[in-house]
């Protein structure tokens, strides 16, 4: 591209995508600039480890590069498919470690880091915006349920023993709050499409 003397970083992101999948070594390396600090800014906010934050960011990039012929532009923007690559690796890897006990008190800090802008800058993307607000929405309750369920892949078995509240209460907790996001998520989703 640069013999065609079109600058990279003005390239658009399906651009630098398409570059990047043809094995352009400049291409990619201006993709993976481009994204790098969104990236490691959604892994550190999921994991909250440094260096398992930089592995995920670095599987996203090779993730991204080996299935970058599948993306589709229809479905979302770049950030966001890449947004969620990372975001289901750094969830996956927060599974594979063992559960660590989280009191109450810091839930509700956590609950408020989600809706605050901090994680801003990492989460920019406008489809994480819409989320976050969505949970801020909900009664406390389900919110908790939601984000142990969806962050720490915890079962409702053990968001009730967590919770100290019966099985059906911590189900019934999950199900309400997925169909109210649901609901408010999924007309502005048909907005985009």
């Amino acid at each position: 591209m640069r013999r065609l003397g079109l600058p990279l970083g003005r390239l658009s992101d399906e651009a630098l995508l398409a570059g990047m999948a043809a094995g352009a070594p400049e291409i990619a390396l201006a993709f993976v600039r481009r994204f790098q600090r969104m990236v490691f800014g959604i892994a550190i906010a999921v994991v909250d480890d440094p260096q398992l934050a930089e592995d995920i960011a670095q599987q996203t990039f090779e993730r991204a590069w080996r299935h970058a012929q599948v993306y589709d532009s229809r479905r979302g923007s770049v950030k966001t498919w890449l947004g969620t690559i990372t975001h289901n690796l750094a969830i996956d890897a927060v599974r594979a470690r063992k559960a660590t006990p989280v009191s109450p008190e810091d839930l509700d800090a956590l609950l408020g880091i989600v809706t605050r802008t901090p994680e801003q800058w990492a989460l920019a993307d406008e489809a994480a915006s819409r989320i976050r607000a969505a949970v801020a929405g909900l009664p406390r309750e389900q919110a908790r349920a939601v984000v142990m369920a969806g962050i720490y892949g915890m079962t409702a078995r053990q968001i009730s023993e967590f919770e100290g509240i019966p099985l059906g209460t911590a189900k019934t907790r999950i199900r309400t709050a997925m169909g109210k996001l649901r609901t408010v998520l999924e007309p502005e989703r048909a907005d985009h499409d």
